[in-house]
């Protein structure tokens, strides 16, 4: 092994006669740096993309989200309730209830999702670290009802925290009625806005948050509750507590952990993630062809070498291992730099923001980076994985020819 390993390195090192096999090696590495590099890189990107968006939705969705399979909302009253605040690894749960409604503020107005939450929502969520105007505040000292609406919603209404001008909500009865009046069709409240949230865009222009109480009387739904939300201790075991809470509520319920809240858009990122995985582990499979190229040409040049080996001793193993040894030098050359220079491209991009974004409603203003350990092993196996074969099937195919031809001179 030690001297096939100093053997190949000679040859990798040492001026060959033909200069394009030095040209060819050259270009090989280059290939191969260049490959890993980008894999570094934008699966690094791609980190930081999951991490953006995970700690957007953190802010709203839960650890544990408990919703009715079948209708829209359960009774308060469950005595299930009562139980789950027994249960090891959970911190506090609140209760909310969401309806669909008409917002008026003014002389403008469009349709949004009012989401009434208790006191211990602010516990269970983020939600007061993501103001863009004003402080998360549902009640008053006086028992005064607040409202906090998304800034996508503030914007198109022109809501601003002045406390002259109230938001109209307006909610159908829930009796089967038929009137001619619109107006006595319409369950209506006004309520004044104490603050302005900034999420996402998705959940800016469609929730406005108001006191539970406050949603229920306006709904005409006194003891509702769309969902549980769930917030785990930090030294909890998500898997057990999720177990526990899921056969306490049965089949009647549906439980969510954070990811199956936001299932869609996160197997859709993961899918993306594999695809460029793959498209870049195809680039260098086409990059790894030089090496076959170099090997062939290196294998021709030494032919009166791999001769003199073998009347030395050497065994068809010894003389194969040399250029497989050689190609795979290629491969560790080529992967050692391209990990350094995509490590010192992350770098400076988490350090400095070198690469910028084109959108202003983001709340970041450069590409995020996020290295992961896993990434800097991932990435070198499958390129020398990658290189091992594109030197072993060559070496394999021309020492065979070139020694048996050999065998036959002799």
């Amino acid at each position: 092994m030690k001297l096939s390993v100093y053997i190949a390195k000679r040859y990798l090192f040492a001026k060959k006669s033909r200069n394009a096999i030095n040209v060819i090696s050259a270009v090989s590495v280059t290939g191969v740096a260049i490959g890993t590099m980008a894999l570094i890189i934008i699966l690094s990107v791609f980190n930081g993309l999951e991490d953006m968006v995970r700690s957007i939705f953190n802010t709203f969705d839960p650890d544990l989200k408990i919703t009715p399979a079948l209708g829209k909302t359960f009774p308060a009253e469950n005595p299930k309730l009562e139980m789950l605040a027994n249960i090891n690894g959970i911190a506090c749960y609140s209760l909310t209830i969401e309806e669909n409604v008409l917002l008026r503020y003014g002389e403008r107005e469009t349709v949004a999702t009012i989401k009434g939450v208790d006191d211990s929502y602010v516990k269970v969520t983020g939600i007061d670290s993501a103001m863009w105007d004003g402080e998360f505040i549902l009640k008053s000292d006086k028992q005064r009802d607040y409202a906090i609406p998304g800034i996508g919603i503030a914007n198109y209404l022109g809501i601003g925290i002045t406390f002259i001008t109230p938001i109209n909500i307006y909610v159908p009865k829930r009796t089967g009625g038929s009137t001619v009046n619109a107006e006595e069709a319409f369950n209506r409240r006004f309520i004044y806005p104490s603050g302005i949230f900034q999420i996402e865009q998705s959940y800016d222009s469609k929730y406005i948050y108001v006191p539970i109480d406050f949603a229920r009387d306006l709904i005409g739904n006194e003891n509702g509750v769309s969902s549980v939300e769930i917030k785990f201790l930090d030294n909890a075991d998500e898997k057990r507590v999720r177990k526990e809470v899921s056969d306490l509520f049965g089949d009647d319920f549906i439980v969510q952990n954070r990811f199956e809240q936001q299932e869609i858009f996160y197997r859709v990122m993961r899918s993306e993630r594999l695809v460029i995985f793959l498209i870049l582990t195809l680039i260098i499979i086409i990059a790894s062809f030089n090496i076959i190229g170099s090997l062939t040409m290196l294998i021709i040049e030494k032919e009166r070498d791999i001769e003199i080996l073998k009347s030395l001793g050497a065994d068809r193993d010894l003389i194969r291992s040399i250029f497989i040894f050689e190609g795979w030098m290629i491969s560790i050359i080529g992967t050692i730099t391209g990990l350094i220079l995509g490590f010192i491209i992350c770098w400076l991009q988490q350090t400095y923001g070198l690469v910028k974004l084109q959108s202003d409603s983001l709340l970041l203003t450069s590409y995020p980076i996020s290295m992961k350990l896993k990434d800097f092993i991932i990435v070198p196996l499958t390129v020398l994985a990658i290189g091992y074969w594109a030197a072993w099937y060559p070496v394999r195919y021309l020492t065979k020819k070139y020694l048996d031809k050999n065998d036959k001179k002799a």
